[in-house]
C-alpha cells in the first residue's frame, strides 16, 4: 500500500506540474503565452523532481520504463522486484498520471473553455511526433528512454544508495531536462508511458468542447518504444555492471 500510494502521488505531481507547463507555454489567455521549448524542458524536469521527492517511499520511478529496467536489473538480488510489486508499481503511475492531467486541466479550466490552437488540447497532455513516421518514431523514444533509464541505472551501480544512486531527485531533474534539449524534438520526449498514456486517456474522457481526437493511432509508439529503451538499458546496464 505505502508503494502504490507515494508512486500514485508522485505521479499525480509530475503530470499535474507537466502539463500545466505545457498548458501554460501553449494556451491563449496564458501569461506564459510562448515561453518556449526550453521553459517546457525545465518545466518537466522539475516536475520530475517534485514527483519523486512526494514518491520517496517508492524509489520514486513515476514511469513503468524505470520500473522495468530496474526489475531486469536487480533480478536475482536482494532488491529484486516481484511480479506483483512490477503490477503496483505501474498501476499506481498510470492512476497518478489519470488525476494529475485531470488537476492540471482543473487548474486552466478557462483556457480550456476558449478557443485554442489546433491539437492544443491534445498537446498539452500527451506527446505528438514533429513528423509522423511510426518507425522513426519508435527509435527516437527508443533513444531518449534508454539515456533516461541506464544512466539512473549506472548511477544506483555507483553509488550504491538506492534507486536513483547518486542522482537523486534533482540529478534527474537535470536528465530530463537534458533529454529534452537534446532528443525531445521529433516526438516530444514522451519517455514514460504512464506520463503519455494516463493524460491521453483523461483527455479522451474529460467534458469538454471542441477538444479533437485522442489520436490513438499514435498511442502506442510513447508505451512501446520507452518500454523498449527499458529493457535495452537494462541490459547494457548488466554487461557494464559485469566488466566493472
Amino acid at each position: 500500500m505505502q508503494i502504490f500510494l507515494a508512486e500514485f502521488m508522485g505521479t499525480a505531481m509530475l503530470l499535474l506540474l507537466g502539463a500545466g507547463v505545457c498548458m501554460n507555454v501553449s494556451f491563449n489567455k496564458s501569461k506564459g503565452k510562448d515561453g518556449g521549448w526550453l521553459l517546457i524542458n525545465f518545466g518537466w524536469g522539475l516536475a520530475v523532481f517534485s514527483g519523486v521527492l512526494v514518491a520517496f517511499h517508492s524509489g520514486g520511478h513515476l514511469n513503468p520504463a524505470v520500473t522495468v529496467g530496474i526489475a531486469i536489473a536487480n533480478a536475482g538480488t536482494a532488491a529484486a522486484l516481484s511480479a506483483m510489486d512490477i503490477v503496483i508499481y505501474i498501476a499506481a503511475q498510470m492512476l497518478g498520471a489519470f488525476v494529475g492531467a485531470a488537476l492540471a486541466w482543473l487548474a486552466y479550466k478557462k483556457q480550456f473553455d476558449i478557443e485554442q490552437p489546433e491539437g492544443a488540447k491534445l498537446g498539452v497532455f500527451s506527446t505528438g511526433p514533429a513528423s509522423r513516421s511510426y518507425g522513426w518514431n519508435l527509435v527516437t523514444e527508443i533513444i531518449a528512454t534508454f539515456v533516461l533509464v541506464f544512466v539512473v541505472l549506472i548511477s544506483g551501480y555507483q553509488g550504491n544508495s538506492g534507486d536513483l544512486g547518486w542522482l537523486n531527485a534533482l540529478g534527474v531533474a537535470f536528465l530530463v531536462v537534458a533529454i529534452g534539449a537534446s532528443l525531445g524534438g521529433p516526438t516530444g520526449y514522451a519517455i514514460n508511458p504512464a506520463r503519455d498514456l494516463g493524460p491521453r486517456l483523461w483527455h479522451a474522457v474529460m467534458p469538454t468542447k471542441n477538444k479533437g481526437s485522442s489520436d490513438w493511432g499514435y498511442a502506442w509508439v510513447p508505451v512501446v518504444g520507452p518500454i523498449l529503451g527499458g529493457i535495452i538499458a537494462a541490459v547494457a546496464y548488466l554487461g557494464v555492471a559485469a566488466v566493472y
